[in-house]
């Protein structure tokens, strides 16, 4: 893990260049986490741009600096809810535009499909899980759930992706 308390402690002084250096341990994990939450570039962008906007103008009031990550997750995660809740329509696919591709790769169409059927809540959890490697005590702390209980559901959300993409573990035998 990283020590952010001389960066913290400079930007909490003005320092845009320490802001900056803080903000690029980050930024890809903000990206993609935005991206898979909230499945369109541009909200993903702007739910990004709100976050750092909102952090860059409250570094001030980070009271423990290793805590850098999960305190600006928090204040994304909260962007995204926020975002879901005035802009998300289930009918809404990912454009071609998409840059998905550019980091990461879906096997298959079914695995897209399936992780677009997931709420908001079980997207954020899973993409920081899978795609930030946040451990269940990071993200409890960004959605303000028990550590077990996150273990919880991202153990339902992962067997629930696996039963949707290998069906015939769901047939009986014999049929």
């Amino acid at each position: 893990m990283n020590d952010f308390s001389a960066d913290v402690r400079l930007a909490r002084e003005g320092s845009t260049e320490a802001f900056a250096r803080l903000y690029s341990t980050v930024y890809e994990d903000l990206y993609h986490i935005a991206l898979y939450s909230l499945r369109s570039s541009h909200d993903a962008a702007d739910a990004v741009s709100d976050t750092v906007l909102d952090a860059f103008c409250s570094i001030k009031k980070l009271r423990r600096p290793e805590k850098f990550r999960s305190w600006i997750m928090a204040i994304l995660a909260a962007k995204i809810k926020r975002r879901q809740a005035a802009y998300y329509s289930s009918d809404e696919e990912l454009g071609d535009d998409s840059p998905l591709s550019e980091g990461f790769s879906f096997e298959s169409v079914e695995l897209r499909e399936a992780v677009d059927r997931l709420d908001g809540d079980s997207r954020l959890m899973l993409s920081m899980s899978v795609l930030g490697g946040y451990t269940s005590d990071e993200i409890s702390a960004v959605c303000g759930m028990k550590p077990s209980t996150v273990r919880s559901r991202l153990t339902r959300i992962k067997e629930r992706l696996r039963l949707e993409l290998t069906p015939e573990l769901c047939t009986p035998k014999g049929e």
